[in-house]
């Protein structure tokens, strides 16, 4: 299928379609003109990929996570090294609540001076 009804398919635009390939996320093969040539399984590779943009991955992460998912991309095939660097991800996140936290606390702080 051409980008145009992959991104129709998925809800997701054609500028973002060529980023993901970009990114080492998803493969096109080329037409005799030159149009990429995306199989029925990108379906299923965008909406992976959606879904693990979600959960706060970055593109590099991702990149590595996606051969080992399944349905959706809510379920993953992990060995050890897939879970230390879902762990890291885990850590960095929870890193960042605490900053939000601490900003929110700050914010209500100021806001109840009033």
């Amino acid at each position: 299928m051409l980008i145009g009804e992959l991104s129709r398919r998925t809800g997701v635009s054609s500028r973002l379609l060529r980023y993901y390939e970009s990114q080492g996320l998803l493969e096109a093969g080329r037409c005799p003109n030159g149009y990429r040539d995306y199989g029925e399984d990108s379906v299923v590779t965008v909406r992976r990929i959606r879904t693990l943009l979600a959960a706060g991955l970055t593109t590099e992460v991702i990149r590595q996570l996606l051969p080992y998912t399944r349905g959706d991309g809510t379920e993953v095939d992990l060995c050890a090294e897939l879970r230390a660097l879902l762990d890291q991800e885990l850590a960095a996140t929870e890193a960042r609540i605490i900053d939000l936290q601490r900003s929110r606390s700050a914010l209500v702080g100021y806001l109840s001076q009033t």
